[in-house]
């Protein structure tokens, strides 16, 4: 794709429902475009959409070594759900063994440089190796998850990877993506049932109260406009 086309996509999909979107890419696309799933809610959703709109839907995640049980347990409720084996990338044993020695077991708590390269090992690593042979990568982003996403767009070109990312659920609001997860009878993580409207590796997420920030409970001692592990820089 032509960078200069991607503006012409998001005024042609302007107003469209996420399913005719994904439609469209996976169609154009084939075998060249991917779901990158962290198992939440907005990527549940995802993941449903993609299987009715591909034969053989290409979907991902990432597992950092320091999930929460009920995250893995949904990969495997996932799978068997939909009939599908969604692909998991690990860090690399000696960077991880590495970061662990020079800076100890939970480093990022000292600060956000240490917190990025843990980030960085665990998560970005992995994600370049789960790109390859990609065009496309489709993300479960939304305007309405915090600061640093507000300005993000159905399509836009991500320069750090040399992709075109597709955010099919970017102007959605949570109550429309709880609509769909009822509705649909999509499996999904039963911590958000307890608190965690957002779930990453569970050192760094805590349940929030209710009407807190989505995002509040992820990276909470630093500040909000940092609260990003990298794969989605603006």
């Amino acid at each position: 794709m032509e960078r200069t086309e991607i503006g012409e996509l998001n005024a042609r999909f302007a107003g469209s429902r996420p399913e005719e979107v994904i439609a469209y890419f996976v169609e154009r696309y084939g075998d060249r475009i991917a779901l990158s799933s962290s198992l939440g809610l907005e990527d549940q959703v995802l993941t449903d959409m993609v299987c009715r709109a591909a034969k053989r839907p290409r979907i991902f995640t990432l597992d950092t070594g320091r999930l929460f049980p009920e995250t893995y347990s949904l990969i495997d409720r996932t799978n068997m759900h939909y009939g599908i084996r969604i692909a998991v990338y690990f860090p690399e044993r000696q960077a991880v063994e590495q970061l662990v020695s020079e800076c100890g077991m939970n480093c990022f708590y000292e600060s956000i440089e240490l917190r990025k390269r843990c980030c960085q090992v665990r998560k970005l690593e992995p994600l370049k190796r789960a790109f390859e042979g990609l065009e496309v990568w489709i993300c479960g982003l939304r305007r309405e998850q915090s600061v640093t996403r507000e300005h993000m767009q159905l399509v836009e070109w991500d320069e750090a990877h040399g992709l075109v990312k597709l955010n099919p659920l970017i102007g959605w609001h949570e109550e429309e993506v709880w609509n769909y997860i009822r509705e649909h009878h999509v499996p999904y993580n039963k911590l958000h049932d307890k608190g965690f409207p957002s779930i990453g590796c569970q050192p760094c997420t805590r349940a929030v109260e209710p009407g807190a920030d989505i995002r509040s409970g992820r990276w909470w001692w630093e500040s909000p406009d940092h609260r990003e592990c990298g794969l989605h820089k603006h």
